[in-house]
């Protein structure tokens, strides 16, 4: 008796094996995608920074790709945009480098002064409400001695500030390395046009459906509205309080308004600015300007904090201001500065995913 052959071609027996081949297909791209992911992560940090530019100017460069001069030249269009940018970080850098510079010479020279007489006690601080007594005492044993033989700067050797001064060297070096390559991801960006859009949305789509490319979609306004919300209304504070500053005679009040506008666009980080300012007024004897320029800082900083900054950042993405704040202050601690801006966008999935599921 003859036994027949075994027959393996099954409908159930094809089934299994194309699962079986697909799931060996996920795991091999999941494990491709780790390796090239860890051996691009230095890189990492440049392109989060290059796509969450990219995000921030999309709409901008649409308008600007199809107009007649740059309808048939994306590189020219890429290279101006890159240049642009590159030149909006640059720039302020180097004013500051240069009015640092500048001033180095009165800086040393007072910091050999303050090292031999010390600091005298300000004259507001026998004013002070409370405390005059223990905050006079406290300046007169530490800073207004010799700081060279003061207890409040006997620690700082001078191995200690060089250790600090190479360690901020190494991250000013990392900085500039970083900004080099999120400006050439940039350029790459903006050169392969809305084609690149239309492959991440296709791709999103074919991966996930829909939702998924909806959810793209709705994670990319969530970024842009949140760049917007932090660096527009940063650059709005730094500009009212600059004029504050030059109206009650602080000096260098260009310089003070670009410094207010970048802490601005840190949450809550502004008044670190505008108070300091208003106690170098004071200490100089200036009390109406010094209660005017921390009186209207206040006022600057309320409103867009608490009006201006929330309607930016959660209309468009539609996120409770609860969330807005969290999304940026847990961003910022968890991702560091580029979390201000990815935080926003992980509360927005969030949004999203409990939306869906209330609905299903």
């Amino acid at each position: 008796m003859q036994i027949p052959p075994r027959n393996d071609t099954t409908p159930d027996s094809t089934d299994r094996k194309r699962k079986m081949q697909r799931a060996a297909s996920a795991a091999l791209y999941t494990v491709l995608v780790l390796i090239a992911l860890y051996t691009a992560r230095t890189f990492i940090p440049a392109v989060v920074w290059a796509s969450v530019i990219a995000i921030a100017l999309w709409p901008a460069f649409g308008w600007l790709e199809r107009r007649p001069m740059f309808r048939r030249s994306h590189l020219a269009l890429a290279i101006l945009l890159t240049a642009a940018i590159g030149l909006l970080f640059v720039v302020p850098f180097f004013i500051v480098a240069a009015q640092t510079i500048a001033e180095a010479h009165d800086m040393i020279r007072y910091f050999h002064d303050v090292l031999r007489t010390g600091i005298p006690v300000p004259g507001f601080i026998e004013h002070l409400p409370m405390g005059a007594q223990q905050v006079g005492k406290w300046w007169q044993e530490n800073l207004a001695t010799p700081l060279e033989s003061s207890p409040a700067v006997k620690n700082l050797h001078s191995a200690t500030v060089v250790a600090m001064t190479r360690h901020l060297g190494g991250r000013v070096v990392h900085g500039f390395v970083v900004f080099g390559f999120m400006l050439m991801t940039l350029f790459f960006v903006f050169q392969a046009g809305s084609r690149l859009g239309e492959q991440l949305l296709s791709g999103s789509r074919r991966a996930f459906g829909s939702d998924g490319a909806a959810l793209v979609r709705r994670m990319a306004e969530s970024v842009r509205s949140t760049v917007v919300g932090l660096v527009v209304v940063g650059l709005g504070e730094g500009a009212l309080l600059g004029i504050a500053y030059a109206v009650t005679g602080v000096p260098h009040a260009t310089l003070l308004g670009m410094l207010t506008a970048v802490a601005a666009m840190l949450p809550f980080c502004a008044p670190i600015v505008f108070l300091g300012s208003a106690l170098w007024l004071l200490a100089q004897g200036s009390m109406i300007a010094a209660a005017g320029v921390a009186v209207f800082g206040l006022i600057v900083v309320f409103v867009a904090e608490h009006f201006v900054r929330p309607v930016l950042i959660g209309g468009s993405a539609r996120l409770p201001f609860l969330l807005v704040l969290f999304g940026i202050l847990g961003g910022a601690e968890t991702f560091g500065l580029i979390g201000l801006f990815i935080g926003p966008a992980l509360m927005t999935i969030l949004v999203v995913l409990w939306v869906d599921w209330v609905r299903d």
